[in-house]
């Protein structure tokens, strides 16, 4: 398949977008008092409908303005972990060459641009994530007494979600508390989401499935020794992704290091017990193997495998509770966050084959089971990413506003002279320097790397 043809098929669906809308635009449907219109380079399909659901859902001021109070604390605090996640990996990427540095499509949180969100998974939870998030937006505003002009939809050459559009005028005449709950709704709600998505899942796999074997499980067999044509011993016995070693040399290799030990302590050429559970055979065998001369240390037997940083009962961990993970409850979660980035979520062959299905699900197709288990998973992580995002101080996200209002508050408590549009301007230097400092930050973990 032509490399290319990607990049081919992006570049024409832009160019057919952009016809689309310019043309639009030449028929006067696009425009700032019409039902289409310009936010940047998205479309917006915008309704009146849906108001007076935001009105009923809104009449309920108490709850809301309570639930939207912890917002703004839960937004407060999520702000400061990005910022502090942000300048932790500007200090690293002065340590990180060239070659580690992270490509620069990664700092974009969007499904078929970001190499590690899958379109399919991505979209749906983006849109559902989106939706949401501004839906929040509209319900609190409506409960604070501010206006919403109108709902719609942002198309920017595929579907990106939804937005509510509050009344400028009366956000900026409300009061910073009434502004700030309006802004921390939609981070929330993202949050909120989060967490039953992640709990869901939990439940599911808990209830479901179950490991075929306790081991480490193979992601991919080399075929051959390097730079020969000669078959590597695990390719010679059969083994295959999928598969899950259980025991070598003497040594039962429930955990990578344990398999790691039992590897370091072969000889080139050595003979050695081995057994696995076969996702193939559906059973555990056990053989023989002679090893090879491990090409990176010639002093120690070479199978010619690789295998997970997780083993098969330690992803189950991960998906179910990470935070009781063997590893600690701080590098658990941190598991559960990047399985994407070490190619194990979505969950699919080979790492579907560790498992077998228990419970309610024990005669469902497990391709069905994982689509389902791996919707909930990304569900989960866009929406923890949404809110994560939302929260930084950068305009024109929602911790842009929060920043301003924060700064605000602040200087009216130090500096009681000051005229409101004092406050005003101090405010709005606060939200561009806040930005900058993100922008900045961003920009080290691309950049240093590549500067040396």
């Amino acid at each position: 398949m032509d490399p290319y043809l990607g990049y081919a098929i992006a570049a024409a669906a832009v160019v057919v977008y952009g016809a689309v809308v310019y043309a639009l635009w030449r028929s006067g449907r696009v425009g700032p008092d019409r039902s289409l219109s310009l936010l940047g380079p998205a479309l917006m399909l915008k309704t009146g409908r849906g108001r007076a659901a935001l009105d009923r859902w809104g009449r309920f001021v108490r709850f809301w303005t309570v639930v939207s109070d912890l917002g703004i604390a839960l937004a407060a605090l999520a702000m400061g972990v990005i910022v502090a996640v942000l300048v932790f990996g500007a200090v690293v990427s002065t340590r990180l060459s060239a070659a580690q540095a992270p490509p620069v499509s990664e700092a974009i949180g969007l499904p078929g641009i970001n190499p590690v969100i899958p379109i399919g998974y991505g979209i749906v939870a983006l849109v559902v994530g989106v939706v949401l998030h501004e839906l929040s937006h509209g319900v609190v505003a409506r409960s604070q007494k501010i206006g919403v002009k109108s709902l719609g939809v942002l198309w920017c050459v595929v579907p990106v979600g939804a937005f509510v559009e509050q009344d400028d005028a009366e956000m900026l005449a409300a009061s910073r508390r009434r502004r700030d709950r309006v802004a921390a709704a939609g981070v929330l709600a993202n949050f909120v989401l989060a967490a039953v998505f992640f709990f869901a899942l939990s439940a599911l796999v808990a209830a479901s499935v179950a490991p075929n074997a306790a081991g480490v499980g193979i992601a991919a067999v080399e075929p051959t020794l390097p730079g020969t044509n000669t078959p590597t011993p695990a390719a010679t016995i059969g083994l295959g992704a999928g598969d899950i070693i259980t025991r070598l040399n003497g040594t039962d290799t429930g955990t990578l290091s344990l398999f790691e030990d039992a590897i370091a302590r072969t000889v080139p050429g050595g003979t050695y017990g081995l057994s696995y559970y076969s996702a193939a055979r559906g059973a555990t065998v056990s053989t023989t193997v002679q090893l090879a001369t491990d090409p990176s240390n010639h002093s120690r037997g070479f199978l010619g495998v690789e295998v997970y940083g997780l083993t098969p009962a330690q992803l189950k961990q991960t998906l179910v509770w990470p935070f009781s993970s063997s590893s600690g409850p701080l590098v658990g979660p941190v598991d559960w966050l990047i399985l994407p980035f070490a190619s194990i979520e979505p969950v699919a062959a080979p790492t579907s084959s560790f498992f077998h299905l228990v419970g309610p699900f024990d005669h469902t197709s497990p391709s069905t089971f994982w689509v389902g288990a791996n919707l909930l998973y990304w569900l989960a992580w866009m929406n923890l990413l949404l809110g994560l995002s939302n929260a930084m101080p950068l305009v024109p996200l929602d911790g842009g506003l929060l920043v301003r209002d924060f700064a605000m508050s602040v200087a009216a408590r130090f500096r009681r002279a000051w005229s409101s549009q004092r406050l005003e301007a101090f405010g709005s230097r606060a939200t561009v320097v806040a930005s900058i400092l993100v922008l900045v930050l961003l920009a080290c973990l691309f950049v240093v790397p590549r500067l040396g």
